[in-house]
């Protein structure tokens, strides 16, 4: 069995796994990084959403050994990484999630927060339809996605404003 290096939520690790496992099956059953959920195993539901050098990816359809040249962050790695930064409390965005309620049941939570967090990243002003299109590969079956679009544009008027989850 390969052992892989692996950069994951700031620090490198090494980890045995067969070299047909996917990302997502090494990130939960060999390092016990739960917050990325398995769900359809087939890319439909994003449930499993990682970012992947900053980019939303699906760690279902990623083969972990393709990963290793690349540095990921699940949702564990959201606050370490904000506090790293100097800012307290929870991530800006997790924070703007749970300030307006956008979640239910919490499955589609991490795989939600992750595309939203890598939308912003990329476009600090997104409309809201660069929102929808951005989180559209991520499915809830709880909220009814209005306080999920809410929550992004509650951080998007925070960091207008320079006050509230921002």
């Amino acid at each position: 069995m390969p052992v892989l290096r692996l950069h994951v939520n700031g620090e490198t690790v090494e980890v045995a796994a067969p070299e047909h496992w996917t990302l997502l099956e090494v990130l939960r059953y060999k390092m016990g990084l739960t917050g990325s959920k398995q769900g359809c195993d087939k890319g439909d539901c994003g449930a499993c959403t990682v970012l992947l050098d900053g980019v939303s990816t699906l760690a279902c359809l990623s083969l972990a050994v393709t990963a290793e040249t690349s540095a990921f962050t699940t949702i564990e790695g959201l606050l370490p990484a904000h506090r790293a930064d100097g800012g307290e409390g929870a991530d800006p965005v997790q924070d703007a999630f749970d300030r307006c309620g956008a979640l239910q049941c919490g499955f589609c939570q991490p795989g939600m927060i992750l595309s939203a967090k890598a939308l912003l990243a990329k476009n600090p002003d997104p409309t809201l339809q660069e929102i929808k299109q951005s989180l559209s590969g991520n499915l809830c079956r709880c909220t009814g996605y209005t306080k999920i679009l809410d929550a992004v544009e509650y951080y998007q008027a925070g960091r207008r404003t320079g006050s509230g989850s921002a």
